[in-house]
Formats: C-alpha cells, structure tokens, sequence
C-alpha cells in the first residue's frame, strides 16, 4: 500500500567530507552538524586519504570539501550551506562592530560584577570600573600584535605620524592607566596619562574622519580589524578623557573612588 499523498517527503542529503586518521575535517563536522539541525537525514561519506580527496575535488570541478548534495544538486562548502538555509555569511574583509560590541558588553558585566563584589549593589559607581575595564581589553586586543597595530594606527594618528614609537608605547599606556584606574592608586599618573592619549586620539580621529573626510579601518580592537575609523575610536578615547577628568575632580567633588 503507498504512502498517503500528503505524507512530507523525506529531505536527504549526500555530504562529502574529509575523514582521515589526523586530520578530520571541521568544517565538514559543522556541516553535518547544519543539515541534521534542519531536519535531513545525511549520506555521510568519508573522504579518508588525500589522494582520494583530490581524486573528488578533480571530478567535481571544486576547490575544497566539504561539499554538499541536495536532491542531485551540488550546494556547495560550508558558507554555501549557511547560505542555503538563509544564515548570514561575513564576506571577507566586511565591516563589523562584533569585536567592539563584545569587549563592551564583557566590560560592562566585570563592571557590574565589581561593584556587586565591593558595594554589594550596583551603582552609579559601575560606570567608572566600565571605562577602566574596557581600556584594558581595547589594550589586550592591542597587544595581541603591537606591529599591526601600529601600522594601522600610522594612518591617522597625529602623534604617531610624527613619532612611530608612539604607536608601540601606546597600548602599553592604556593597559596601565586602565588598570591603575581600577585599582585606584598613582592617580597622578595615570589620570594624566589617560588625559594625554586619550586627547591625542580624539583630536586625531576627528580630524581624520570630520575633517579630511578619509576613510580608514580603527585600529581600535587591533591591527586586524574591520571596524571603520570613526564613532568607535572616538568613544575610546572620549571615555579615556571622562575617566581621566572624573580622576582629577572626584576628591574635591567628593565623588570618591570606585574602589572605595
């Protein structure tokens, strides 16, 4: 007896993934992953020698594996799955805020989880320890490779274009104003220090993308990112000038200190 016409049909797929004794494919895993997340039922067939591999890749007229087949027809790799089933896929070399966002949302909840540790509540004092936190990991990120952040750093800040080393010393100095904010001690150091970077890269972002109108990448999460030059680093440091200034003012003010 047949099957009831409006019985759904089954979605299969045919994958082609590297499976080898070192090496198994990841994107072949998360692939595999992708199509029985969506419901199909996968013809998985291993691909276990690099000479069986090319033998594939020779016959098929394509360039890498994984490579899927639905219904007879080649979908394609990896990205080409996401984008059959409608996820976005980042084109290279495409703007994004990801590496801004997720230093600033970690930021914020250090900040919370600080203020909660010595105050046993949040305040307004949260606010503070997100500036100090935040130049730490915007340092961090710096850190991770010094030269390409100060190759791309050369483009558009004033000082550095004048004086090179200023692009090395730089994510050293935010790392330690930040983290002397944080800890609330050599506030005559650090508050100046934060001030001075902090102005220098104001004045040189504006003028870069107010002024001259130029677009460049912001070398603000490190010298690989995509995040273009303009509000993000002006935040940065225009955070660097508040943090600073309440530093300064807060004993006459009778503001305290975070970490009091």
């Amino acid at each position: 007896m047949s099957a009831p016409e409006n019985t759904p049909r089954k979605k299969t797929a045919v994958l082609y993934r590297m499976v080898m004794p070192d090496h198994v494919c990841p994107y072949g895993r998360k692939s595999l992953w992708l199509l029985r997340r969506n419901g199909y039922e996968v013809d998985d067939r291993h691909l276990t020698t690099r000479a069986e591999t090319d033998a594939f890749k020779a016959q098929h007229g394509v360039q890498t594996t994984p490579q899927t087949f639905i219904d007879g027809v080649r979908i394609g790799g990896h990205d080409d799955l996401r984008r059959f089933f409608g996820q976005k896929v980042p084109e290279p070399g495409a703007t994004s805020y990801t590496p801004v966002l997720a230093v600033f949302a970690v930021a914020a909840l250090i900040a919370l989880a600080i203020d909660v540790l010595w105050t046993g509540s949040v305040s307004w004092m949260a606010l503070p320890n997100f500036i100090a936190v935040a130049m730490c990991l915007l340092a961090m990120l710096k850190l991770q490779d010094v030269e390409k952040f100060s190759t791309m750093f050369l483009n558009y800040d004033l000082l550095a274009q004048r004086w090179p080393t200023y692009g090395y010393l730089y994510p050293f100095a935010e790392l330690g104003a930040g983290v002397l904010m944080l800890a609330g001690v050599l506030t005559w150091l650090s508050a100046p220090v934060a001030l001075f970077i902090g102005g220098v890269g104001a004045i040189s972002v504006f003028k870069a993308v107010y002024v001259d109108k130029r677009q460049l990448k912001c070398a603000c999460v490190g010298g690989s990112s995509n995040v273009p030059l303009g509000f993000v680093s002006l935040t940065e440091n225009l955070m660097m000038i508040a943090m600073a200034a309440w530093m300064l003012a807060g004993p006459s003010l009778g503001l305290g200190h975070p970490a009091s």
